[in-house]
């Protein structure tokens, strides 16, 4: 199972990533990493994924790369809870199945939602 850090990056897009073992599934589009052998290293630019920032390496059977966290607007003085989307703790991944990222979205003024 991997080990992710992420690196948070202001865009409108959003990423869902679902894992199973070293199938890693990033909205939809599988990457099978199974045939990495201990030790390698798989350029960064061998993989057609545009939420991958770094090779991806195995280092005593553990996959470790790093993913783009994409985040919406943030103002200047962000509120305690943006702060684990601007400093996020990378991932170890240890189930199959959904990874819940860390997200944070501004709350919508009353009159707003109302319109």
């Amino acid at each position: 199972m991997p080990i992710i850090p992420l690196i948070p990056q202001r865009r409108d897009d959003s990423l869902t990533l679902h894992c199973a073992g070293d199938v890693l599934t990033t909205n939809d589009t599988a990457f099978d990493f199974t045939q990495l052998p201990e030790g390698a290293t798989l350029p960064r630019d061998a993989v057609d994924c545009d939420w991958l920032a770094s090779d991806v390496t195995r280092i005593d059977g553990v996959l470790h790369l790093t993913l783009i966290l994409p985040h919406g607007p943030i103002p200047p003085a962000p509120p305690p809870e943006a702060l684990a989307v601007l400093f996020p703790a990378p991932l170890h991944i240890t189930d199959t199945g959904l990874v819940a990222l860390p997200s944070w979205a501004p709350a919508i003024p009353a009159e707003e939602t109302e319109a």
